[in-house]
């Protein structure tokens, strides 16, 4: 029995912890909460490094903190921004590029923003078109792009002071949306499982607001390192076992739960580019 539950737990109930939450449950994480109590706006960017193999990469990292420092660290509407390289997923070229916004028109301004810090850090028009012609070579023409909304249940980690990237995992999940289930069931689990677990450096849950699949709800899992995942998994279980002996009342609560998705998700590890981080990540 304790197989099967393991299985529930790793693939169903982590599922839940992000995303059986309804419309109105929708709010800002702890770390990024606004003082009005509003949701942020994350856009997320899926590139793809270029397949030349006459680009040399071995710059890559400080043609991007040049522009890290001289354009996103300085721009105000930005609350927060990430570069992610695969681990462990489909695609060994993707980077996604991910940036946060205290409301949807900082969008637009941050942008606009964007474009006078660069024209303020590089004036000359041509050194700037070579800058820029640089640093797209890096990546391919091919991209993708998506717009969330932040969610109620976080765990913000503590800041990053290490050179050694973090670990993220990623389990995105379609949501049922057939007013079957409860979400106070997955808060439940959130307050008794996900808060309690000492494997975690930090937990964000977003949902989709604009982009390719209407169902989609992401929890993005912070890891020190790719050990932990497991290990994280293991502690899980233990957490349920305790928290509902019954057998019984415990398949009841994850079946239960389990309404709130079609059952079908996805999973991701990425790792962090610590000189890209805006935020205490």
């Amino acid at each position: 029995m304790k197989t099967v539950l393991k299985i529930l737990v790793s693939g169903l109930l982590i599922l839940l912890t992000a995303n059986g939450i309804s419309q109105e449950q929708v709010q800002a994480s702890q770390e990024e909460q606004q003082p009005s109590g509003d949701p942020v706006y994350i856009t997320m960017t899926t590139t793809h490094w270029s397949d030349d193999p006459e680009v040399d990469f071995s710059d890559w990292l400080d043609t991007e903190k040049e522009y890290f420092e001289k354009v996103t660290s300085k721009n105000e509407l930005i609350l927060n921004s990430g570069v992610y390289t695969h681990y462990f997923t489909p695609d060994n070229s993707e980077v996604i590029l991910v940036n946060v916004y205290r409301t949807w028109e900082d969008i637009e301004k941050a942008n606009e923003k964007n474009q006078e810090l660069v024209e303020k850090a590089w004036p000359d028009e041509a050194k700037r078109k070579e800058f820029f012609d640089k640093q797209s070579k890096y990546y391919s023409a091919q991209h993708r792009d998506e717009i969330y909304q932040s969610m109620d249940f976080s765990i913000p980690p503590p800041k990053n002071t290490s050179s050694t990237p973090r670990i993220i995992y990623v389990r995105s999940s379609e949501l049922a949306m057939d007013g079957k289930g409860s979400p106070d069931k997955f808060k439940e689990y959130y307050e008794k499982i996900t808060k309690n677990s000492k494997n975690l450096k930090g937990y964000y849950t977003h949902r989709h607001l604009w982009g390719s699949n209407s169902r989609e709800m992401n929890e993005v899992f912070i890891f020190d390192k790719l050990a932990d995942i497991e290990a994280f998994f293991d502690e899980e279980q233990d957490l349920v076992e305790t928290n509902w002996t019954d057998e019984k009342e415990r398949e009841d609560f994850m079946m239960e739960m389990g309404k709130l998705f079609t059952g079908k998700h996805g999973d991701y590890i990425y790792r962090t580019v610590p000189e890209l981080i805006k935020s205490n990540q």
